[in-house]
């Protein structure tokens, strides 16, 4: 029987891991636009993965793309191992696979469109943490195009 899912689709979701707030973003099925979904206000474990559990089913994802943030000599420190830690649990509790990207100044980007916009910063974390999470995806699916 052949498949209903076309050759193509993917289904990822994009997120920007902080310590209070995950940014979320998801790709249309053809994998070529990163939107903003939401933020994730992070409580518990348990709390957090029940958001996340009916975000992948909604999107029918099949990917985790999490942004590692590298310090800007190219290392991993104590920010980037606590990402690695959450994402792979997270990734493990949902049953996908998970794949980094470098996030490095995204945060900066995201901030820069707002303000761009007329759109204090200061007064909309949740909304950087979107479009920060969806400039990770976005890079991804860039990536990931470049390579088919």
């Amino acid at each position: 029987m052949a498949s209903l899912v076309p050759k193509n689709f993917v289904s990822a979701l994009g997120l920007d891991v902080g310590r209070k707030r995950i940014g979320v973003s998801g790709c249309d099925g053809t994998g070529l636009i990163a939107t903003e979904l939401t933020t994730v206000h992070r409580r518990s474990f348990a709390e957090d993965l029940d958001q996340f559990q009916t975000l992948v089913e909604q999107r029918r994802a099949q990917t985790l793309v999490a942004g590692l943030p590298y310090s800007l000599d190219g290392t991993l420190g104590f920010q980037a191992h606590h990402v690695q830690r959450y994402a792979e649990r997270l990734a493990k509790a949902l049953n996908l696979p998970l794949e980094y990207i470098d996030e490095r100044l995204t945060s900066v980007q995201a901030e820069q469109m707002l303000i761009e916009a007329g759109i204090s910063p200061s007064r909309h974390k949740a909304l950087i943490d979107r479009k920060a999470a969806a400039l990770i995806l976005q890079q991804w699916l860039d990536q990931r195009r470049q390579h088919l």
